[in-house]
């Protein structure tokens, strides 16, 4: 009778020691040693620093072009578009890997942000290129887009799903294609993912582009599903009303026709008090709207906050749409949702701003958009491991410190460039001299250049700047 036994499995070259404890919480994902070398190899050529963009080549620390063929490169391109390893494992994992971070869990009290980014790409040939409207780009032109989903609150944030957007042009039946979904589907979709993995939220929270009237989907599925949210609507979206199906009104009409004098006599408006992450605060102001079905009592609320009632500055005025009831109101009259007052509103939507600023950035320094493969499961592998290393950066980072006689509370928000400079502090010079050592001679390091080597590897950090 035959006795099967079982191989130990092959170790896989650390990476530095920021990159590896991280990258090892993932290792019985892949089924392979070239796998596991393939994940560290890409997370380091990610958080490296960037001198142009992140393609294949320059994941892999090879000359642009010229090198395009280098064993290191190829062995990259196989990962990132042939091994058969499951992204959603991998996305899966590192979602759980959130909800235990020290500091910065999610928790009930966030918000679930949906957004959409697109960025530009010619040709025809990789997969959901077609001209569309590209948020990177403020206008429309070719290029690929993703739906995303992220966590946030006052103080940290966390990328959740990603789905590629295939427009209908790209399908062989346009939007009568069985595949084809709307960004308002895809996003729906995408809210049911963050449920399916316990990722706790006080309400869905999308700009205008998603709005009721636009996305119908992503206001379906919410409701259908008992969920609160607050949706952004443009000024000027006209709103049926429907007893009066002859007269359309805008949320800005609504808003100029709310009774205000001056701050001593508000009239109509509320004032609340906006918190800014880095802690400054400011006075907005609030009010209830009726216009359309977005009306107390009705089955959304139309609530406008902004800075100056009498101007409506376009920079600082929300228009929003949310189920969320009314305080105000007895509980016959009420929306099934959690009451929220005009302060509640104004925390949850405040979020949005800052973490679709910053994304833009953290997407730059991560080369989000400087893929070079057609496929769609290449695209959604380079996303996901985009986010692995976005999390690698919080997953380092200690939770900072609570200042002398002060409460958690009165910490200072964790951020995530300074987390990134972290990582660096080792990786950069790290890569730096074993690239110069390699470029000069094939001569053996030197004893005590290796031993900085080893101590870098080993997590070290070097402060690259100025001496205080």
């Amino acid at each position: 009778m035959g006795v099967c036994v079982m191989t130990a499995r092959l170790p896989c070259p650390p990476a530095p020691a920021p990159v590896e404890v991280y990258a090892s919480q993932f290792d019985d994902l892949f089924a392979s040693r070239a796998q596991r070398q393939g994940f560290r190899e890409y997370l380091v050529g990610l958080l490296a620093p960037r001198d142009r963009n992140k393609t294949l080549t320059c994941l892999a620390g090879a000359e642009p072009v010229v090198d395009a063929q280098h064993r290191r490169v190829q062995r990259l391109q196989w990962f990132l578009s042939e091994s058969p390893w499951d992204h959603e494992k991998i996305n899966s994992r590192r979602v759980e890997l959130l909800a235990r971070q020290p500091g910065g869990a999610p928790h009930p009290g966030g918000v679930l942000i949906v957004d959409d980014s697109g960025d530009r790409k010619s040709g025809h040939a990789t997969a959901g290129v077609s001209r569309q409207y590209l948020g990177s780009r403020g206008g429309i032109g070719p290029g690929v887009v993703a739906v995303t989903t992220a966590w946030a609150d006052e103080r940290v944030y966390h990328p959740l799903h990603t789905r590629l957007y295939v427009p209908a042009p790209c399908l062989p039946e346009g939007r009568e294609d069985s595949s084809f979904r709307t960004k308002g589907q895809i996003a729906a979709g995408l809210v049911n993912n963050a449920r399916a993995a316990g990722i706790p939220f006080r309400a869905v929270v999308a700009d205008c582009f998603y709005g009721p009237s636009e996305s119908p989907g992503l206001v379906a599925e919410p409701r259908r599903a008992g969920l609160p949210f607050v949706l952004g609507l443009k000024p000027n979206q006209e709103l049926p009303r429907p007893d009066e199906d002859s007269q359309v009104r805008t949320p800005a009409q609504a808003a100029r026709e709310r009774v205000w004098d001056c701050p001593e006599r508000p009239g109509q408006w509320t004032p609340v008090r906006r918190t800014y992450r880095d802690g400054h605060t400011e006075t907005w102001w609030a009010t209830d709207c009726r216009a359309g079905p977005y009306r107390i009592g009705g089955p959304l609320r139309l609530v406008v906050a902004t800075t100056d009632p009498a101007t409506l500055p376009a920079t600082s005025t929300w228009y929003l749409a949310t189920n969320l009831a009314h305080p105000g109101l007895p509980a016959s009259g009420r929306s099934p949702f959690p009451a929220a007052a005009h302060s509640e509103i104004v925390r949850l939507y405040g979020p949005r701003g800052w973490v679709e600023q910053d994304y833009k950035h953290v997407k730059h320094e991560l080369g989000w958009a400087d893929f070079q493969v057609r496929s769609a499961a290449a695209i959604q592998r380079h996303w996901t491991l985009v986010n692995c290393a976005f999390s690698l950066c919080w997953h380092d980072s200690s939770p900072p410190a609570t200042p002398p006689g002060g409460s958690p509370g009165q910490a200072p928000p964790p951020s995530w460039p300074a987390s990134l400079r972290q990582i660096r502090a080792c990786l950069t010079p790290l890569l730096f001299l074993l690239q110069i050592w390699q470029a000069q001679t094939a001569t053996p390091i030197p004893t005590p250049l290796h031993e900085l080597i080893d101590r870098l590897a080993a997590g070290h950090r070097l402060r690259l700047y100025l001496p205080p």
